[in-house]
């Protein structure tokens, strides 16, 4: 599992897109949203719009320390008003460290309408949801990363040092997926491996990438799934469902 570590409105969020953040925007002038969780709302961003408003800091506002804890306040019934303060999907909203910290006692705060991501495992009905990233990949005893097909779906940028999905933005209503080919060798594994941190691991003749809003995807034997960084366990089918516009949070 990811230590909750990592963490307003910078470039991390797809600077490769024509997003833009609003940090500075006049939050009067930007449309209400009428709830926090599982609501739609007809707001997915489009190329070239803004993205996000500024609004003075609600009271009792709950910050989350990483994306597993992330699900699981958005996902209470208690209605609590979220801020992301580490993990994959804040660094993607541009939280770091040191403007996390400094945010704390900031009298007015950025507001994201985000996506989720439902997560079957081998057809079952009741998914698991994701906020950041799911992982498939080999079992240890299998190989792990060096051997067989490794996917990744993303609606962050990042998983942890890595930044796995440059054009990624969690609030387009789609996921970006990384394939690697199972024919892959060890040493061009290794190779995109150590190219993850710059974001240089693509374009690869064995990597195929695409954007989609729903997929299944049947492997030969069963893989090893990671949800947010969580093993939630293995599958030889597995679905993921972008819901739009399923949660605020705010940074």
């Amino acid at each position: 599992d990811p230590a909750c570590s990592g963490t307003g409105c910078r470039g991390g969020v797809s600077r490769r897109r024509s997003r833009q953040c609003i940090a500075d925007t006049d939050f009067d002038d930007v449309p209400d949203f009428d709830a926090v969780t599982g609501s739609k709302h007809d707001m997915t961003i489009k190329p070239g719009e803004a993205w996000g408003r500024r609004v003075p800091r609600p009271d009792g506002l709950v910050t989350v320390r990483c994306d597993q804890e992330l699900v699981a306040a958005l996902t209470d019934s208690d209605g609590r008003l979220i801020a992301v303060g580490a993990g994959d999907l804040a660094r993607t909203l541009g939280v770091t460290s040191s403007n996390e910290r400094a945010g704390n006692d900031r009298a007015s705060v950025n507001e994201f309408t985000i996506d989720l991501l439902d997560v079957r495992l081998d057809g079952v009905s009741e998914p698991i949801i994701a906020c950041a990233h799911v992982v498939a990949r080999s079992p240890w005893r299998h190989g792990h990363f060096l051997s067989g097909p490794i996917l990744a779906v993303m609606n962050a940028e990042f998983i942890g040092e890595w930044e796995v999905a440059p054009r990624g933005h969690p609030n387009d209503g789609r996921v970006e997926v990384f394939d690697v080919d199972a024919a892959m060798s060890v040493r061009h594994r290794l190779a995109a491996r150590r190219r993850l941190r710059n974001a240089t691991h693509i374009p690869h003749p064995l990597i195929s990438t695409r954007s989609i809003r729903t997929a299944t995807w049947t492997f030969p034997r069963p893989l090893d799934v990671i949800v947010d960084g969580r093993h939630v366990g293995r599958a030889t089918t597995l679905t993921v469902d972008v819901r739009p516009d399923a949660a605020i949070v705010y940074v």
